[in-house]
Order: C-alpha cells, then sequence, then structure tokens
C-alpha cells in the first residue's frame, strides 16, 4: 500500500468539484460539494447516534437502503436541521441533481453541515447545480474545501493497495472541527474506491472500522446532528467480488483504516482553537469496550486539555479521568508517560508520581502532538483516542458561532 494523490478522485470513475453557490455570507468561501461516480456503486453509511437527526441523514437513509449510491451532494453554511420544511429541501437537493446528471434521485447521498434552526434556501442550492457539475474534475480539493465550516484545515487522503492481482484505490474527504464526539458519527466523511466488494460486506467493513478511527475521536464532547461517514465502492479496478471475508477482505479494510486512521487525527488535530493533537493511548485494559471508555475519558478531560495547552505535567487529572470513567480498574497499577518528538517523560507509576524533571515536561508538552500513554494492570485490551487541547480561541469561535 502507497500513499496517492487525488483524494476521492484517485480511484477509477469519480469526479469531484466545490463550488460558491450563496449559502454563506462569505463569497470567499466554497459551500457546496459533489461526488460522482460514473457507474452506480455499492454504497455503505453510518450515522450519527444523536436523537435529533438532520434532514438529509432521514433523506439518505431512504435513498441507500437498497445498498447503492451514485453521487453525493454536500452543502456547508446550514445545517438543515429542526426546519418544517427540511426533509423536503434535501429532497429538493437530490431531485435537481438527479436530473442535471440524469441519474434517480434515490442513488444521491444528501448531507448538509453548519447552523442549526436555520431554515436552508433552495434558490443558492438550485442555482449552483449546473457551474458545480461543470467544474466536476479529476482533483477533490475543491470539494474538501466546501464541506469546511469552521476548519483550519483541509482534510483528505489516497492510497493505492492491491486486491487479487488488480491495483485498486481508495481516498477520502471529511470535515470537523467542532461539535466533535463521535457516536457515529460527528463529522462528516466521504470515502471513494474503485474495489469490487459487495454492499453487504462495504456495510460491514465500514461498520466495523468507525470502532478504531471515528468513534475514538473527540474535541469538545458534543455529539453532532447531521454527520456521516459515506463510502462508496463502484468496482472499477476489476478485482474479482469481495463477498466474504478473507485475505481479500482483510487487505480492503486495512487500506480503508489507513484512511480513516489518517482522516480522525486530522480532525482531533484541527479542533476548533487547538494549537496540539492529544493521542492517549491506553493498554492494560480488561476488555476492549473498557479500554475505549478509559481512553476516551483522558482525552474528553476538560482539565487533562488545558493542561495539555499550558504544557504542565498535570498527570493527576489523567488518573482523575480514569477514576470518573465508570470503569473498574486497579488505580494501584496505573503508569502515566507523556511523549512527543521532544522525548518522554514518566509521571506516574503505580498510581503514584514519580520524580521527573519539570523542564523536561515542559519541553515535551509544547510539541504540536502529545501522547499520553497509560498502562493498567487489569487484562491485555488497549485502545487509542485522538483529541486535543482546550484554549481561549475554543471559546471565542463558539461565543459567537452563529454571528
Amino acid at each position: 500500500m502507497k500513499q496517492v494523490d487525488g483524494g476521492v478522485c484517485a480511484a477509477k470513475g469519480y469526479t469531484a468539484a466545490g463550488v460558491y453557490c450563496g449559502i454563506r455570507k462569505n463569497k470567499s468561501k466554497k459551500d457546496l460539494a459533489l461526488i460522482y461516480s460514473e457507474t452506480k456503486a455499492a454504497c455503505a453509511c453510518v450515522y450519527t447516534q444523536n436523537l435529533v437527526k438532520g434532514a438529509p441523514i432521514l433523506v439518505t437513509k431512504a435513498n441507500v437502503a437498497d445498498g447503492y449510491a451514485q453521487a453525493i451532494i454536500c452543502n456547508s453554511g446550514n445545517a438543515n436541521t429542526c426546519n418544517a420544511n427540511g426533509v423536503e429541501i434535501a429532497q429538493q437537493m437530490c431531485d435537481l441533481l438527479g436530473s442535471a446528471l440524469k441519474i434517480s434521485a434515490s442513488d444521491i447521498v444528501v448531507a448538509s453541515t453548519g447552523v442549526i434552526g436555520k431554515p436552508l434556501d433552495i434558490e443558492p442550492i438550485a442555482s449552483g447545480i449546473a457551474p458545480l457539475i461543470a467544474a466536476l474534475g479529476d482533483d477533490s480539493n475543491a470539494a474538501a474545501e466546501a464541506i469546511m465550516t469552521t476548519d483550519l484545515a483541509k482534510k483528505e487522503i489516497a492510497f493505492a493497495f492491491t486486491l487479487g492481482g488488480k491495483t485498486c484505490h481508495i481516498g477520502g474527504i471529511a470535515k470537523g472541527s467542532g461539535m466533535i464526539q463521535p457516536n457515529m458519527a460527528t463529522m462528516l466523511g466521504f470515502i471513494t474506491t474503485d474495489a469490487n466488494i459487495s454492499p453487504a460486506m462495504l456495510q460491514k467493513a465500514l461498520s466495523a472500522d468507525i470502532l478504531d478511527s471515528f468513534n475514538m475521536v473527540s474535541v469538545d464532547g458534543d455529539t453532532s446532528t447531521n454527520d456521516m461517514v459515506t463510502l462508496l465502492a463502484n468496482g472499477m479496478a476489476g478485482n474479482a467480488e469481495i463477498t466474504s471475508t478473507g485475505a481479500d477482505y482483510d487487505a480492503f479494510c486495512a487500506a480503508l483504516s489507513a484512511v480513516t486512521q489518517y482522516l480522525s487525527r486530522s480532525i482531533a488535530a484541527d479542533g476548533e482553537g487547538a494549537t496540539k493533537l492529544i493521542v492517549c493511548k491506553l493498554t492494560g485494559a480488561c476488555d476492549k469496550a473498557a479500554a475505549v471508555k478509559l481512553s476516551k475519558s483522558v482525552i474528553n478531560s476538560p482539565l487533562v486539555k488545558c493542561a495539555m495547552f499550558g504544557a504542565d505535567a498535570n498527570w493527576g487529572r489523567v488518573l482523575c479521568a480514569l477514576g470518573y470513567a465508570g470503569v473498574p480498574t486497579d488505580v494501584n497499577q496505573v503508569g502515566v508517560t507523556f511523549s512527543s518528538l521532544a522525548g518522554q517523560i514518566t509521571v506516574c507509576q503505580n498510581g503514584m508520581g514519580v520524580d521527573f524533571s519539570e523542564e523536561l515536561a515542559k519541553i515535551v508538552l509544547s510539541e504540536k502532538e502529545i501522547t499520553i500513554s497509560v498502562t493498567l494492570g487489569d487484562g491485555d485490551a488497549s485502545a487509542t483516542a485522538y483529541g486535543c487541547d482546550l484554549t481561549y480561541d475554543y471559546v471565542k469561535i463558539n461565543g459567537d458561532y452563529r454571528t
């Protein structure tokens, strides 16, 4: 497997575009994106678990119930959530695009992201469809930009890999900066591949993958209303169709994981106001569920996040987060080590502090990526969670988000 250019356009048969259509006030920010497969593709989706769901999710669920789709349309600047005519607007987006592309409206995934509770005007989208289709090309950069809200960086990646002697490609784009606490999901992720895999196995792969990727990301603990991950597979690489588990399925899952892990880390690193990526690697838990809960408790702790912002080796906050996670664990066997490109420093062993250099700790914690390694003595299970520091700018951004 090797990294390649192209994002969602790296795989055969896909084009993408992003344009400004008038949803957002800032004309310099694109607000309408399209991903298109020249043939109908197997489709898998995972959705937010928030009980308040955006209208696009309801429409998409119905559209992809047969396991297939051919295009994805997404607007930014408005979530189309909690609106009386939200489903009607989301359906109109599909109808307009389907008519223009000459495909069925039921083969379209629709997504929206932005302010909740603000009516979404269909007119800018209707007028933007033609230029959006005209802009389709083999570079996903514009589409990655068009789905951004408070994101500061575009998030896209692609890899080439081999299935049954055939070269396949898989690539993805994502957005997510605030309101990020996935319980699948709290962000938007769009992934494309030319691998030939059945809808059932595609869904199996995606549903399993998110447990160790997007579901392990948290910026602020808020679960969004709109977000989802969509995976399209159009089979144009020409490999024998994957219809069951085995070597080819494992190879496909490994390639999918390479994409989702990269995008997950990118989302955490680009958290609203964030200056540092925080990775909690936890080992020695009694089982996988415990490892997940404990590692996410650490990265979700506001006090841990603030300590990382200030480069303060306040390891007691890590133990505190472990203690209130609701998972029985032997606190007398806990170890904590902080590490980064600047080095590493152990600050806790057997549940108690050890002598360490505050000066070295400051240097280690001043890097842009910090790993908090937590060792337990309860078993063999492990988990890795991704988060970011909590800064003054997070409050500033969310204090006037609508204005």
